[in-house]
């Protein structure tokens, strides 16, 4: 049974509870109101802070900014991914999650701090306007961007659909600004990308598991096996989830039903341990438990991402190459709290088909794989860059820990950073002469808007080269 305490009415209710205790033989009171009674006098502390705060700060506040604050600071003592939603923060995390969002449908990226267009993705707003690759979008709103960051640029050029924002562009053969007044559309971003490598081998790029995620994957499969029909059907089906964050658990289950014939994809542990929550695989809609597959993985590949890595390796439907992934295996739930706002609070953690926690440990691969072909730099370390869920402040353990189990993981985490950052700064050390010879070979190459080559990857090349020389385990 649940409680919620609010007010006056918590002291009376928990006086009832009481004399519930009492009257049937149960010693609760002093335990019930010694808690109640610490909460109010918590509740008192923040009233008093408040209270002086309002009064006595040099300037006046606005008490509402305050509250606000103080939620956000609660949920952030909890854990990484627990956090209080604003009206803004809870209308963006919707149109993520859908896969669509006003803006005007560029990607840029970001250079020696000039924020520059990529490419203009066709029939939308910038691309109607004459926004081309490779412009310097110096204004946005009339407000300079040089030394803007780009997360903050990207939030600035999205916004409500029908609205106009003002961008400011330098083109190069072009003097002063060119100036363009463009009304925000719904962007529908694709969150798949697919092609045919060598002939016979489908590659397909997922980089959100939005909603339809699974849906564009089939879809995508069946244009390539139309494709590969006349040279013998597909050899091998290559499934990037590099640098995947993660998104909708359904979709997770989604995909990974695509891929198998029955059985467990993922279960969830929450407060109670002997309640679980048990997703299996869709037994309708296409498939393909057959042909030969890889999934690549690094460590920015993280939640649905680990959850349908974890699935194809413990069903042993596909082959894991790359480096060992994030290691964010939580649960969020999104409830809304009042008109505007919400909550994003971690309620459960996730398991593998076979039971293994994700949390803070990751999926390793079955095939370790540098992200850059060695041979290049001969002699040259590889170096683990990535930020993983055990590097955040205050994360989730896979298990409760006792405090010395505790004392030891952060002592051992702590070690493993230093050693990380010490290998990254040795890289670090080149001299000022190769750099610079980078710098230009890069910069002769343009390689800022070159646009990705499945060809020259070489994690996909060394994924097509394991399907040539050996069958991975598949189901039948």
């Amino acid at each position: 049974m649940q409680f919620k305490f609010r007010g006056h009415k918590a002291i009376v209710l928990c006086l009832t509870l009481s004399l519930i205790g009492v009257s049937s033989g149960f010693f609760m009171s002093k335990t019930v109101l010694a808690v109640t009674k610490s909460r109010f006098e918590q509740l008192e502390l923040f009233n008093k802070v408040l209270f002086l705060v309002e009064n006595q700060y040099y300037r006046p506040v606005d008490t509402s900014i305050l509250i606000e604050g103080a939620i956000k600071g609660m949920l952030e003592t909890l854990d990484p991914h627990s956090a209080f939603l604003n009206k803004e923060n809870f209308e963006k995390m919707s149109m993520d999650t859908a896969g669509e969002f006003g803006g005007l449908g560029i990607e840029v990226t970001q250079k020696d701090g000039v924020l520059y267009v990529i490419n203009p993705i066709d029939d939308t707003p910038a691309y109607t306007a004459g926004i081309k690759s490779k412009d310097k979008i110096v204004e946005i709103d009339h407000e300079p961007t040089l030394g803007m960051p780009l997360d903050q640029a990207v939030e600035k050029m999205r916004g409500k659909p029908n609205e106009k924002i003002h961008i400011g562009v330098v083109r190069e053969g072009h003097s002063g600004i060119k100036h363009f007044e463009i009304k925000r559309q719904i962007i529908k971003v694709k969150p798949v990308k697919f092609e045919m490598v060598e002939e016979s081998y489908a590659f397909v790029r997922l980089t959100q598991f939005q909603k339809h995620s699974a849906d564009s994957i089939s879809e995508a499969l069946e244009k390539l096996e139309k494709e590969a029909k006349s040279k013998g059907g597909l050899k091998g089906i290559i499934l990037d989830l590099r640098n995947n964050p993660g998104g909708l658990l359904d979709e997770a289950v989604d995909v990974s039903s695509l891929f198998l014939k029955e059985g467990v994809v993922v279960s969830t542990e929450g407060r109670d341990p002997s309640s679980k929550d048990i997703r299996y695989v869709n037994r309708s809609g296409y498939k393909d438990t057959d042909t030969p597959m890889i999934v690549l993985i690094n460590g920015a590949s993280a939640s649905a991402s680990e959850i349908v890595a974890g699935a194809l390796q413990d069903h042993k439907r596909a082959t894991l190459m790359g480096s060992q992934s994030f290691g964010k295996g939580s649960v969020q739930q999104v409830a809304k709290v009042d008109e505007s706002n919400g909550v994003k609070l971690t309620i459960a953690q996730y398991m593998t088909a076979n039971g293994r926690k994700i949390q803070a440990v990751g999926i390793k691969p079955d095939v370790e794989v540098d992200d850059e072909d060695p041979a290049k730099n001969p002699g040259k370390k590889s170096v683990d860059r990535y930020i993983r869920e055990k590097d955040l402040r205050n994360h989730l353990t896979a298990t409760i820990e006792t405090p010395d189990e505790k004392v030891l993981r952060e002592k051992m985490e702590k070690e493993d950073r230093i050693k990380r950052a010490k290998e990254i700064e040795e890289q670090r050390k080149l001299s000022q002469k190769e750099k610079d010879k980078k710098k230009e070979e890069a910069e002769e190459k343009d390689e800022v808007f070159a646009k990705y080559d499945v060809k020259k990857d070489y994690q996909v090349k060394m994924a097509i080269n394991f399907l040539q020389s050996t069958k991975p385990t598949t189901t039948k």
